[in-house]
């Protein structure tokens, strides 16, 4: 039950929830401060989601042999669970950059300053009214992309070693 309310959330259009979420992070003061555009995308039921179906994934063996060892919870976790786990973190990390760093409209209603814009609010400021000058537009756009995919490359070892790393016969 509480699987599919997660699931429904990812129903609803990030339009529906803006004014509310606007109002909270108004509350706690955060307007036209960075964390106002990461804190409300920290926990997604994207991530929920795929987090939850990628533990359903891990070997009961190894969580059950750690507690035959005398292995506390939290040992489980930290030393078993956790090393297991980061490829799915690694490619929750990957989305999550990117989904942040694309986002346009929650940017726009949360900052202000124009010194406290993202890259993707200034690029809409090499777009004029009459004229577009497209090299400087395409040159920026090209700088956007250059820490998404440095986060990619950093990330993407954790991916492919986190594959044949199980433990299991």
């Amino acid at each position: 039950a509480v699987m599919l309310m997660v699931i429904g959330t990812l129903m609803i259009p990030i339009t529906i929830i803006l004014v509310p979420v606007y109002l909270v992070i108004t509350e706690l003061g955060l307007v036209n401060s960075l964390w106002a555009v990461i804190l409300p995308g920290a926990a997604t039921p994207t991530g929920v989601f795929l987090l939850r179906q990628y533990m359903l994934t891990l070997p009961r063996d190894l969580i059950e042999a750690a507690r035959m060892d005398k292995a506390s919870e939290w040992q489980i976790y930290w030393r078993i669970v956790m090393p297991l786990a980061m490829p799915a973190l690694a490619v929750l990390a990957i989305f999550s950059i990117m989904w942040r760093w694309n986002e346009f409209l929650w940017p726009l209603a949360v900052l202000t300053k124009t010194e406290s814009y993202t890259l993707q609010i200034g690029l809409n400021a090499f777009q004029g009214e009459l004229q577009t000058q497209w090299h400087y537009l395409l040159a920026m756009t090209v700088v956007t992309l250059l820490p998404v995919a440095l986060v990619f490359v950093f990330l993407q070892r954790f991916i492919t070693t986190g594959i044949a790393n199980t433990g299991m016969k």
